[in-house]
């Protein structure tokens, strides 16, 4: 084990992972902790919280990257942040083990409490080809890159000549029919068709979108009816819905097979693979000693401190994606426990902060109790569907739903200096249009440097010109060398 860095030599309240429940917690506990006398440390492998219900507009290009994600260092300033994962915890002894993100040795941290925040990763399948070919939408470096992936397929697919090759740049499979996934499909085709606007080369219909959907509806979040309309609305806009249906390979095409024999359904190739079929507890939960449910989610209590069959786990907390909370609405999941999404996320890591902080001073803990607020999802400009559950349930579309799910999401954007960026980016977006702007080769900055730097090679040598062969009679020519045999008999004679 390395030596450990120069950090805080106070009483620690370790928070892992610094997603929607790391940043708020950290924000509410760290002027307490601090003055207090001790500290709060977040340590999460990147240096801020992403949005994650606007990476589809920023794939959309309605959204600035940049303004979908927090900064921790901006925000958390008397928070000590270290920038790796926590590989594993030992809560008995009350020490994790970091992996710093630059690759150098890991180190041991000593900790009071602990609060699990890593929230989930994307859930795949073993299909062959998926890793190679697919693409998630879980990260902001994602939706930046199917965004610039889906504007240079259209524009290489405009000077395409081979009809098969033109076919597979403009095809667009998306793999997952719950919010992110819906949400995805409908920004990139909103995207496709201003940025084909623009290229008198390639025809709407040329450009072919697919939805792949394993079960035999989409969005469970809203009611059926709600969902039957969602896909009637996707058909109308050319995007195929393919329900029932799941990828079976994507080595060197796009296999698709029915869901209920495993019959073969359709092949095709495609350029680009989208996955979003749902996420799952971070696995780093497996090397820690908490108590786990079948799905790989800490235990926890009603208000959120760790527990499982043996008891409370002292001074060890967990909320959102990575933790089974119970659902004490009793709407949750068929297990009992909250539906994994950011609603919960957020509301989780206030009412955590608060009973951490109570638990200091013997204070009565509340327990979680959130009634869903409903759900909304923007399918790109002026259209949507949401779900709204205040005096009863409010069912709306197209227009109204839009304007919900944005005023909903600029609402729960963390910060207001965030919120600010953000609708400034709509603001502008309402005047000037989509930004169609395609940023290539951002995975080799370096290319354009390295190619004015390496000195071209030197031209290949001429090859000799062919010498002229003397004229018949010159000297040197052959017939002023031939000798006639005569002379040359009378010359030796003499």
């Amino acid at each position: 084990m390395a030596t450990t860095p120069e950090l805080q030599d106070r009483p620690r309240v370790l928070v892992v992972g610094g997603g929607y429940v790391g940043l708020y917690v950290a924000l509410k506990l760290q002027k307490k902790i601090a003055n207090a006398g001790g500290i709060v440390t977040l340590v999460d492998p990147l240096p801020y919280m992403t949005y994650q219900p606007f990476l589809p507009e920023v794939a959309g290009g309605n959204i600035e990257a940049r303004h979908a994600v927090v900064s921790h260092r901006q925000h958390l300033k008397q928070t000590e942040l270290i920038q790796g994962r926590v590989t594993s915890i030992d809560h008995a002894n009350r020490t994790a083990v970091i992996a710093p993100a630059d690759g150098s040795d890991n180190f041991e941290i000593p900790y009071f409490d602990v609060v699990l925040a890593a929230g989930a990763i994307t859930r795949t399948f073993p299909i062959k080809g998926l890793a190679e070919k697919g693409i998630g939408l879980k990260t902001i470096e994602e939706a930046v890159a199917l965004r610039n992936k889906v504007l240079d397929r259209i524009e290489v697919a405009s000077v395409m000549t081979d009809p098969a090759e033109r076919a597979k740049a403009l095809t667009f499979v998306v793999v997952g029919g719950g919010f992110a996934g819906i949400e995805c499909i409908t920004e990139l085709e909103d995207l496709a068709r201003a940025a084909v606007k623009n290229n008198p080369r390639v025809k709407q219909e040329e450009i072919r979108f697919v939805l792949v959907e394993a079960m035999g509806r989409i969005m469970p979040e809203v009611t059926a009816t709600q969902a039957e309309w969602v896909v009637e609305h996707l058909r109308s806009r050319g995007i195929e819905v393919l329900l029932n249906t799941s990828l079976d390979n994507a080595e060197t095409s796009i296999k698709l097979i029915n869901m209920a024999d495993k019959s073969p359904a359709q092949e095709f190739e495609a350029d680009t693979l989208i996955w979003a079929a749902g996420v799952q507890a971070n696995p780093m939960v497996r090397s820690t000693d908490f108590p786990l449910e079948p799905r790989g989610r800490v235990r926890t209590l009603p208000d959120l401190r760790i527990g499982g069959d043996e008891g409370i786990v002292d001074n060890a907390w967990a909320a959102g994606d990575i933790a089974a909370v119970p659902d004490l609405t009793g709407s949750g999941l068929p297990d009992g426990t909250c539906v994994p999404n950011a609603q919960h996320a957020l509301r989780q890591a206030k009412l955590l902060a608060k009973n951490l902080w109570a638990s200091r001073w013997e204070k009565p803990l509340h327990d979680y109790k959130h009634k869903n607020l409903g759900a909304v999802a923007g399918f790109g400009e002026w259209k949507g569907v949401a779900n709204i559950n205040l005096l009863g349930r409010i069912g709306l579309k197209g227009p109204l739903a839009w304007l919900a799910h944005r005023g909903y999401h600029g609402m729960a954007m963390p910060t207001f200096e965030r919120k600010f960026r953000v609708v400034f980016n709509w603001i502008i977006r309402f005047f000037a249009g989509r930004d169609l702007t395609q940023l290539i080769d951002l995975d080799r900055p370096r290319a354009s440097f390295v190619s004015a730097a390496t000195p071209a090679p030197k031209p290949a040598a001429a090859a000799p010109a062919p010498s002229e062969a003397p004229a018949a009679g010159a000297p040197g020519s052959a017939e002023a060398t031939k000798v006639d045999p005569q002379q040359a008999v009378s010359a030796n004679a003499k």
